[in-house]
This record gives structure tokens, C-alpha cells and sequence, in this order.
């Protein structure tokens, strides 16, 4: 019986064993590896999290002095369908001496290389998110960047308000066509 015949040969290869390029390394920012741990917290937030619609929100430069604030505010109609992770809150309504105050903010928690690839760009203040199975709006009023940066892995934590206006409200104040903006 022949042993030799079952015996397995590799290629040859150009590295050593000791270099750092051909071990499997995590912490070494020049490794591509590194955005595996990216990838998988991009899927566990697809699987955990639930769908929103962003509505980017296009700053102007018709700035009011007097106001401190844009006139117009322009936001996209179209809205760009992403995955994130929040928890609902039933809206509160508490009244106060000042009468009815609405306490709904939410924080939703979106991988940032997934955001960025599938919109452009970050998620800024001004934005509005509208998770898929709610028919409420949030404000974007700010945003946090959480990083794990020894695994690569970037989470925005997006804090937002409820918008208390009707549809027709937005449709005839705050949103524009995407076709528009470039005109203004």
C-alpha cells in the first residue's frame, strides 16, 4: 500500500509564517478582515431591527437672520427604505400646567457604513425617519456616533422627536420633489 498517494501538497507561497500579513489579525487596521465584524453587525440589525423610510432633508442657504433659522426647509418626497433597531414607545400626552406636552422621542440605532452606502451620506440633524409600521414621524434633533473601532464596527445613534403636523402640512410646507432641488 502506497501512503504517499494520499498525501496532500500545498502551493507554495511567498510569506512566512511569522508575517503578519498572512495571519488572521483583528486589530490590525491595514487588515481587510477588519470589516467582517462591519458586515455582521449590518446583518444583526437587518434581523433585530425593523425597516424605517428616510427622508433626507436638504439644507439651504436662505438663512433668516432675525429667526435664527431657514425659511424653507427642504426634504426629499422619496423616501430611502433602511434598517435600523429602536424600541416603540406608546405616544405620552402628559398634561402640565402648560397644557398638553407630547414626551415621544426615540432613539434608533443604525449601522453607519450601511446608512452611508445606501444613502450618500450620514444621517443629519433635520432628517425625518417614519418606521414602516407606524404612521408617525420623527425629527432627527441629534446624532451620536458609537464606534467600537478595535472590530471596525460604527453605530449612529439617531435621536429624534415626534412631529406633531398633519399630512397636509408637510406635503405643502416641508417637502419638495427630489426633481426641485436642484432648481432652488
Amino acid at each position: 500500500m502506497n501512503i504517499n498517494r494520499f498525501k496532500v501538497t500545498t502551493p507554495p507561497t511567498n510569506r512566512s509564517v511569522n508575517d503578519s500579513k498572512s495571519r488572521l489579525s483583528l486589530f490590525d487596521k491595514d487588515n481587510s478582515d477588519r470589516n467582517m465584524f462591519n458586515l455582521i453587525d449590518e446583518e444583526i440589525i437587518k434581523l433585530g431591527g425593523s425597516e424605517v423610510e428616510l427622508y433626507m432633508y436638504h439644507p439651504s442657504q436662505d438663512y433668516d437672520d432675525i429667526y435664527q433659522e431657514s425659511r424653507r426647509k427642504v426634504i426629499s418626497v422619496d423616501p430611502i427604505y433602511l434598517y435600523g433597531h429602536y424600541e416603540p414607545k406608546a405616544l405620552e400626552e402628559n398634561l402640565t400646567q402648560f397644557g398638553v406636552q407630547v414626551e415621544n422621542d426615540q432613539v434608533f440605532i443604525f449601522n453607519k457604513t450601511y446608512v452611508e452606502s445606501m444613502a450618500g451620506r450620514s444621517i443629519i440633524i433635520g432628517d425625518i425617519l417614519k418606521p414602516v409600521f407606524q404612521n408617525m414621524k420623527f425629527e432627527v434633533f441629534e446624532v451620536q456616533e458609537d464606534s467600537f473601532e478595535a472590530y471596525g464596527i460604527y453605530h449612529l445613534l439617531v435621536h429624534a422627536k415626534l412631529l406633531r403636523d398633519s399630512e397636509d402640512i408637510h406635503r405643502d410646507n416641508l417637502f419638495t420633489r427630489s426633481e426641485d432641488i436642484g432648481r432652488k
